[in-house]
């Protein structure tokens, strides 16, 4: 999951978290280590972070973790913005502090956003290049200058704007915390937390960008060092109570991360409901998350089916979706006997083919129209037996 939700939710036990975005557990990386082979073009990594006793999740969760910006970033907002890091300013909270931790942890330096440029152009309202930047009409130009850009490209290309370190607040966003679902039961891991993580970086306007929170933990979270964390509840991606229905998992990429919780949660409770999981990546050599783990599973029994697609290793590529329709039939049948379906990772395009996928094997076993295939999807739907943690 990428950004968290404003609101903290309570936990499933019926109680509230001790420890919230605003009142963090320091924990400690105990396990840090690289999922994807040498030559992969991710970078993915397993994170297991301790916990506090009393700390309790379900699968279907996520942790919660609160990054700091890397000194490197700072440190060029600085100098763009001709300040030393030593003015005091005050944070969202009229602490006093200086700008530097400011900069570090408390304001969002990464990804630019339109509303900061807004914000910004109002302190020079007589610039013209930041006129052209602001107002609806001028919202697609203003989208595409921040497209792979950060506060830092702003404030170089536009210098001697902000006069008080304390504009920094109006102009940018908070820095917030990043969701990623949990990838472990606590019935096996009674005093940790995992999570499956893929760590962006890329270059863009000449500068080398990374991630805030998933930079963070590629580079600065290594085993042992201290981490500000919390539990989120998400009661809407949950195991069936029935321990006996079946269960279908699309998770592509780090979208495996809930469904390794799942099984375990399933191999550890003794469940007899069957286990199915579709996972996706670019090449099965290098880029097979959990591989060992996952294969030990469909010999003991644990994991019914275990369909893998990887688009990078053959000519055409072939997705989870592709590898649905192959299977369409017995999907349907898996349906019919009352499974749930679920789905995690990419909502801007594998979400939507899978569900495409899934109506097309609904139509086709039941010999039915998309008409009467959508119809089907809204019933389990209502059901809670088609569920969604997409991001």
């Amino acid at each position: 999951m990428s950004e968290v939700l404003e609101q903290e939710t309570k936990t499933g036990a019926g109680h509230a978290q001790k420890y919230t975005r605003n009142n963090p557990y320091m924990s400690v990386v105990n396990v840090n280590y690289l999922l994807t082979a040498e030559g992969s073009e991710k970078e993915t990594r397993h994170v297991e972070l301790a916990l506090e006793e009393g700390m309790t999740y379900t699968p279907g969760d996520a942790v919660g973790i609160i990054p700091e910006n890397r000194a490197e970033a700072v440190e060029d907002v600085l100098k763009a913005l001709g300040f030393k890091g030593d003015e005091r300013v005050l944070d969202h909270y009229k602490v006093e502090i200086s700008l530097e931790e400011a900069l570090r942890t408390r304001l969002g330096i990464g990804k630019l956003s339109r509303g900061s440029v807004g914000q910004f152009a109002k302190l020079a309202p007589e610039t013209e290049g930041l006129k052209v930047l602001t107002g609806p009409d001028n919202r697609a130009r203003a989208e595409e200058y921040c497209w792979g850009r950060e506060f830092v490209d702003l404030a170089t290309d536009f210098p001697g704007v902000v006069t008080d370190p304390q504009q920094l607040f109006n102009i940018l966003q908070r820095l917030t915390p990043r969701m990623y679902s949990i990838s472990s039961s606590q019935k096996v891991h009674t005093d940790s937390v995992h999570t499956t993580v893929r760590v962006i970086r890329y270059d863009a306007h000449g500068r080398s960008r990374q991630g805030v929170a998933s930079g963070h933990l590629g580079d600065r979270a290594g085993e042992g060092a201290n981490l500000p964390i919390f539990l989120h509840s998400n009661n809407n991606f949950r195991l069936p109570e029935d321990a006996s229905a079946p269960v279908i998992m699309v998770g592509p990429g780090t979208g495996i991360a809930p469904f390794r919780a799942f099984l375990e949660e399933r191999d550890a409770t003794g469940a007899p409901g069957k286990n199915w999981l579709f996972f996706g990546e670019q090449r099965e050599k290098l880029d097979f998350l959990y591989k060992d783990q996952l294969q030990s599973m469909v010999n003991g029994g644990v994991l019914t089916h275990l369909h893998t697609a990887f688009s990078r290793d053959q000519h055409n590529k072939v997705y989870v979706q592709d590898r649905i329709q192959e299977h369409a039939r017995e999907v349907f049948e898996w349906l019919e006997n009352g499974a749930y379906f679920y789905v995690c990772g990419d909502a801007t395009r594998m979400a939507k083919d899978v569900e495409n996928a899934l109506l097309d094997a609904i139509a086709k076993g039941s010999n039915g129209t998309l008409e009467h295939a959508a119809e089907y999807l809204a019933t389990m739907k209502k059901q809670k037996r088609y569920q969604r943690d997409v991001y």
